[in-house]
């Protein structure tokens, strides 16, 4: 999967996947939907960001699963 709403740079986050070169983190967002945060309380918080950029979080994570899911096996 590529998504170009996560982006990869060894100078931000420490080389964490962010969301459009901002310096939010896919984990970040996963983090505050884990905490029950909704994507209205998110965006919110961070105007920043589209409801997209959310959706390509939970896309991120669940590509991420599947591939070591499927190394794995």
């Amino acid at each position: 999967m590529t998504n170009s709403r996560i982006t990869l740079d060894p100078i931000k986050r420490g080389g964490r996947p962010c969301i459009r070169n901002l310096r939010i983190s896919v984990y970040d967002v996963l983090d505050m939907l884990a905490e029950g945060m909704s994507e209205v309380d998110i965006i919110e918080d961070f105007p920043e960001l589209e409801t997209a950029d959310i959706r390509a979080c939970l896309a991120f994570a669940a590509d991420r699963e599947h591939n070591l899911y499927t190394m794995a096996v």
